[in-house]
C-alpha cells in the first residue's frame, strides 16, 4: 500500500511538470504573437478552384416495432339495444311573429268639400264641389265657384269691381275597358274698361260722367270624353261652347277630336283626326263706335279646320323617334266686316310633326329635338281668357304656326334635382297680338276711350331659350326655378306689341311637421310695348309706351286642424307694386284672403 502511493505522488509531480511547462509555452507564444502583429505583411492567395460543396444522400431508417405481449385478444362484438318510452313535458314553444313595420297613415279622402275665404279689397273666394256614387260604376258631381273684388285700385277713376260665377254638373261611369265622362256648365263673367289714358292730353274728362265700362262675359260648355281600352279606338272628345258678352257678341263653337291605333305586324300608326268649326259675330266694328238701326255695321266671321295626324313610333335602345304629319285642311266661310262681305276660301297646310330623344347617360342627361307645326284656331272666348279688356269689334281668324323648330337637354343632377334646357325657333304667319285702341275725339261706346283692346295679326319669328330647374329637396320640400328669353322679329307691325322678352319663376313649397304647410311663387315679367294712337285728326302724334317690367311676390301658409278641418291664409302682390298689367290698367296692391276648407261625406 506505501508503494502505491509513492506511485501516485510521483506520477502527480510529473503531471504539475507538464502542466507548468505547457502554460509558460503559452505565454511566450502569445507575447510573440502580440510583439508580430505590429507589423502583419501581406499576402496573396489565389483559388484555384471554387468551393463546390456536396450533400450525402440520407436514408430513412425502417423500424418495425416489436410486440412483445405473448397473446393478442379478438375485439369483443357488443350487443344493445334501445327501448323508447315517453316522457311528460310541460314545456310549450311560443309562436313566432313577424317583425311590426312602421306604415305611414293614409290621409283620409272625402268626396265633398267647401272653401270660404275673405280679403282686402272685398274679395270673396268660395269654392263647393260634392259628389255622389250611383253604383260601384257611376257617379255623379257639381261645382260652385265664385271670385269677386269690389275694387278700390288708387287713382283709378272708373269703377274697377270684378266678378266671376260659375257652377258645373258632372256625370261619370267607368266599367272594365270603358270610361267616359260628360260635363255641362255656366260661367258668367263681370270686368270694367277702367284704364282711361288720364295722362293724355287729348282726354276730356268731363266726358266720362255717363260711361259704363261693365262688360259681361257669358259662356255654356257642354263636354264629353268617351275611352276605351285595349281596342283600336282610344279616345274621343266632343265639345259645344257658347260664348256670348251684353254687346250682342256671340260665339258658336263644336269641336270633335277621336283618336285611333291600327296595328300593323309589329308596327303601330296612331291617327289623330280633329273637326273643329267656329263662329263668331260682333253687332259693330270699333270705328261705328255703335250700332245703329238700319246700317249693317257688323262684323262675321266662321272657319273649319279639318286635321288627320298619323304618327308612328320608333324604339331603339337609348334611341326614341316619333314621326308624322299633320294635314290640315282650311274653310273660311263668307265674312262680313263694317258691312262688306269678303269671299270664302280654302286651303291646304302639311305641318311636320317630329320627335325624337336619346338617352345620353342613361337618365342623367336626355337628348332631344323635333320640328312641329299647327293650324291655331282662335276665338272671342279664348282671347278674353288672356285680355279681360278686349273691344267687341274684333276680326277673328287663325293662326298659322309654319314650324317650331327645337333641340334641348333634359334629365336629373341628382335622384332630387331635374333640369330641362330648350332652344327654339317658329315661324308663324298671322300670329295675334294685343294692342290698345284708338282714343276717339268723339267717343260713343263705352270702350272707345282708349280704355280697351284689340287683335292685330304680324307675321312673327322668335328665337326662345327656355331652362328650368326642379328639384325634390326631401318630402317636404321642393323649389322650382324657370326663366325664358324671346327674341320676337316682326313684319308689319313695329313691335311685337305686350310681348315681354324675359319672363321667370320660383316657387316653393313646404310641408311643416303633420299639421302646418306654406308655399310661395315669384314671377317676373321683362317690359313690353303699346302703342297709343288719337284718332281721327288728334292734335297729339302716336305713342309708344313701354310697360315697366315687375315682380309679383304671392304666398300662402295652411294648418291642418284635423283630417276635416283646414284654415290658410294667402298673400298676393306682396311686394305692393302697382304695375300696369296692360296699358293704363294698374293692378290691385298688396292682397291678403283669410280662410277655411272644410271636407266632409254625406
Amino acid at each position: 500500500m506505501i508503494q502505491n502511493k509513492s506511485h501516485i505522488s510521483s506520477s502527480a509531480s510529473l503531471l504539475s511538470i507538464r502542466l507548468l511547462s505547457i502554460s509558460l509555452f503559452l505565454i511566450i507564444q502569445f507575447s510573440f504573437a502580440q510583439k508580430k502583429e505590429e507589423n502583419i505583411g501581406t499576402e496573396v492567395v489565389n483559388v484555384v478552384k471554387p468551393y463546390t460543396p456536396t450533400v450525402s444522400d440520407a436514408n430513412k431508417i425502417n423500424e418495425i416495432p416489436s410486440l412483445e405481449d405473448t397473446e393478442t385478444n379478438k375485439k369483443e362484438t357488443i350487443k344493445y339495444q334501445i327501448f323508447s318510452f315517453p316522457v311528460a313535458s310541460t314545456f310549450t314553444p311560443s309562436k313566432g311573429k313577424a317583425a311590426a313595420v312602421d306604415k305611414a297613415i293614409l290621409e283620409r279622402l272625402f268626396s265633398n268639400y267647401l272653401t270660404l275665404g275673405f280679403g282686402n279689397y272685398a274679395t270673396l273666394n268660395a269654392d263647393l264641389f260634392v259628389t255622389h256614387e250611383l253604383d260601384k260604376y257611376q257617379y255623379l258631381g257639381a261645382m260652385l265657384r265664385h271670385q269677386s273684388s269690389q275694387g278700390g285700385i288708387k287713382g283709378v277713376v272708373l269703377d274697377d269691381k270684378f266678378a266671376e260665377t260659375a257652377a258645373d254638373v258632372l256625370y261619370g261611369y267607368q266599367r272594365n275597358d270603358t270610361k267616359f265622362c260628360a260635363n255641362l256648365g255656366y260661367k258668367r263673367e263681370g270686368y270694367n274698361w277702367y284704364g282711361v289714358p288720364l295722362d293724355n292730353t287729348n282726354f276730356n274728362a268731363n266726358l266720362i260722367g255717363n260711361l259704363d265700362p261693365n262688360h259681361q262675359f257669358n259662356t255654356i260648355n257642354l263636354g264629353s270624353e268617351l275611352t276605351i281600352s285595349n281596342s283600336f279606338f282610344n279616345k274621343l272628345n266632343v265639345n259645344f261652347v257658347s260664348f256670348s258678352d251684353n254687346y250682342n257678341s256671340k260665339e258658336n263653337r263644336f269641336v270633335i277630336k277621336p283618336d285611333f291605333t291600327f296595328d300593323f305586324g309589329d308596327a303601330s300608326v296612331k291617327t289623330k283626326f280633329g273637326v273643329d268649326y267656329l263662329n263668331t259675330e260682333f253687332d259693330t266694328t270699333y270705328l261705328t263706335g255703335i250700332a245703329q238701326v238700319g246700317t249693317n255695321s257688323n262684323i262675321k266671321t266662321s272657319n273649319l279646320i279639318f286635321n288627320i295626324n298619323p304618327s308612328f313610333q320608333i324604339l331603339k335602345d337609348d334611341l326614341s323617334v316619333e314621326l308624322g304629319a299633320d294635314v290640315v285642311f282650311y274653310s273660311k266661310g263668307k265674312d262680313v266686316f263694317g258691312g262688306v262681305n269678303n269671299n270664302s276660301s280654302s286651303k291646304f297646310f302639311i305641318y311636320p310633326k317630329i320627335n325624337a330623344s336619346y338617352k345620353l347617360v342613361s337618365d342623367l342627361m336626355i337628348a332631344f329635338g323635333g320640328a312641329e307645326g299647327k293650324l291655331i284656331q282662335n276665338s272671342y272666348a279664348d282671347f278674353t281668357n288672356s285680355n279681360k279688356f278686349l273691344s267687341p269689334t274684333l276680326s277673328i281668324q287663325p293662326t298659322n304656326q309654319q314650324y317650331d323648330v327645337f333641340a334641348g337637354l333634359r334629365g336629373k343632377l341628382s335622384s332630387s334635382l331635374a333640369y330641362n334646357i330648350k332652344a327654339s325657333y317658329n315661324a308663324t304667319k298671322d300670329k295675334a297680338l294685343f294692342k290698345s285702341n284708338p282714343y276717339l275725339l268723339l267717343p260713343i261706346a263705352n270702350y272707345s276711350f282708349g280704355n280697351s283692346f284689340t287683335v292685330v295679326y304680324d307675321n312673327v319669328s322668335t328665337a326662345t331659350i327656355f331652362g328650368e330647374i326642379k328639384s325634390d329637396i326631401n318630402k317636404n320640400v321642393s323649389l322650382g326655378l324657370s326663366a325664358e328669353y324671346n327674341n320676337y322679329n316682326t313684319t308689319f307691325e313695329s313691335r311685337a306689341w305686350n310681348l315681354p322678352a324675359v319672363k321667370a319663376t320660383f316657387t316653393t313649397d313646404f310641408n311643416i311637421g303633420a299639421k302646418w304647410y306654406a308655399g310661395s311663387q315669384l314671377f317676373y315679367v321683362g317690359e313690353r310695348k303699346d302703342e297709343f294712337t288719337n284718332l281721327p285728326f288728334a292734335l297729339n302724334a302716336d305713342v309708344i309706351k313701354t310697360l315697366d317690367s315687375y315682380f309679383d311676390i304671392n304666398a300662402h301658409i295652411g294648418y291642418k286642424y284635423n283630417e276635416r278641418l283646414t284654415a290658410f291664409l294667402k298673400g298676393n302682390n306682396l311686394a305692393n307694386q302697382n304695375y300696369n298689367r296692360w296699358l293704363n290698367y294698374p293692378v290691385q296692391g298688396a292682397q291678403v284672403i283669410l280662410g277655411a276648407s272644410y271636407k266632409f261625406d254625406f
